[in-house]
């Protein structure tokens, strides 16, 4: 598991193997959901579902696609972070989080 940030700004990624593919689950802030699910394929557009209400899939896509150009596999990630009544500046903080996980994939 990778983890970026601290207390209730603390993001995690974990790395599941399905056969030759692979599953991301994104979690973490205050309570950990599923707001989104994005799925990369080598060559092929990659798919963002959005969850009713949620914009994880906007961090979820990186994770994806990072993973998919590097292991040259099908990757699906999934997951979201979530603070309550969360303030611009602490989503910032969340996404900075989530970004940072990024570079260890």
């Amino acid at each position: 598991m990778i983890t970026s940030g601290e207390g209730k700004y603390k993001v995690f990624i974990k790395k599941i193997k399905n056969g030759d593919d692979l599953i991301y689950i994104l979690g973490g802030g205050e309570r950990s959901h599923i707001g989104g699910v994005v799925i990369c394929e080598p060559g092929i557009k990659t798919n963002s579902i959005r969850i009713k209400g949620h914009y994880d899939d906007i961090v979820l896509k990186p994770i994806a696609e990072v993973a998919c150009e590097k292991y040259n596999k099908k990757v699906v990630a999934i997951g979201g972070v979530h603070v309550d009544n969360a303030s611009k500046e602490e989503i910032d903080i969340l996404v900075k989080n989530c970004k940072e996980l990024v570079k260890y994939i």
